[in-house]
C-alpha cells in the first residue's frame, strides 16, 4: 500500500478486518450487511473517538450508597454526526452509541452525476448553514462534526462534505468510511488537512472508470436497502 497523508488512519483491528471480509462476499445477504456496517462503525468509532476528544471534570453526583463522586464529561462540548444520504444513516447508531451523549444528526444528501462522477447536493439540513457575515459568532455550527459515509471512491462527496462543513463552522472534520480508494482518500485528506481526519476500516488501490472500487463492496447502499437493478 502507497503512502498516505497523516492525517488518514487505516484500522488494524483484527476483527474489524475479518468483518470487512465478510461484507466483502456478494453472498452476504442484506440484514447482514446492516449489522456487519454496524459492528465495524462501532470499533471505527471507538478508534477515532478516543484519539479525538478528552476527558473533563462534571458536575458532583452520589452513587445509589450515598458515595459522592465527580461524574465525566467530554470535551468538545459541541458534537454532531452527519450522515451522506443515503448509505451514511447505517452508521449513525453505531457512532452515537460510541458517544457518551446523544448529539444533533444533521444529514448531506449527495450523489455522484453519471458522466463525470462529480458530486451534487440536493439535501442539507445543516441549521443556518449559511454563514452570516455581519454576525459570524451566531453560528450554530458543532465543534467536532463526525461524517459517516461507507464508502470513499473518488473522494468528491467526500471533499464536497468537508468544504460544506468547514463553511459552515466546524472547528474539526472527522471522516469515518468503511473503505475507501487510497487515490480518492488522499485527494480528501488534502483538502483542509490541518482541519480533517479520515478514519477507514480497509482501503482498496483499484477503482474501476465507473468509480467503483474493487474489489470494493459492491453498491452498498443497494445492498442495504434491496434495490439492486433499481
Amino acid at each position: 500500500m502507497s503512502s498516505l497523508p497523516p492525517n488518514v488512519h487505516v484500522s488494524r483491528h483484527p476483527s474489524l478486518k475479518a468483518k470487512l471480509s465478510q461484507l466483502r462476499s456478494r453472498s452476504t445477504a442484506a440484514h447482514d450487511v446492516k449489522s456487519l456496517i454496524h459492528d465495524i462503525s462501532l470499533i471505527l468509532s471507538c478508534e477515532a473517538l478516543a484519539a479525538n476528544i478528552s476527558p473533563a471534570e462534571g458536575a458532583k453526583d452520589h452513587t445509589p450508597l450515598g458515595f459522592e463522586y465527580t461524574t465525566t464529561t467530554t470535551h468538545p462540548q459541541t458534537m454532531c454526526i452527519v450522515p451522506i444520504l443515503r448509505s451514511g444513516l447505517a452508521m449513525v447508531d453505531a457512532t452515537q452509541a460510541m458517544l457518551p451523549r446523544s448529539v444533533p444528526v444533521h444529514h448531506l444528501g449527495m450523489y455522484r452525476e453519471q458522466s463525470t462522477l462529480a458530486p451534487v447536493e440536493y439535501y442539507n439540513n445543516l441549521p443556518n448553514h449559511v454563514p452570516d457575515p455581519q454576525n459570524p459568532a451566531a453560528s450554530s455550527a458543532s465543534s467536532l462534526a463526525i461524517v459517516v459515509d461507507p464508502v470513499i471512491a473518488t473522494g468528491g462527496t467526500c471533499i464536497a462534505a468537508i468544504q460544506t462543513l468547514r463553511e459552515w463552522g466546524a472547528q474539526k472534520v472527522l471522516v469515518l468510511a468503511v473503505v475507501g480508494a487510497a487515490d480518492g482518500v488522499r485527494k480528501a485528506a488534502e483538502e483542509w488537512p490541518q482541519g480533517t481526519e479520515l478514519w477507514i476500516a480497509g482501503l482498496d488501490e483499484k477503482l474501476t472508470p465507473k468509480g467503483m472500487l474493487e474489489p470494493g463492496l459492491g453498491d452498498i447502499g443497494d445492498r442495504l436497502y434491496l434495490t439492486v437493478g433499481k
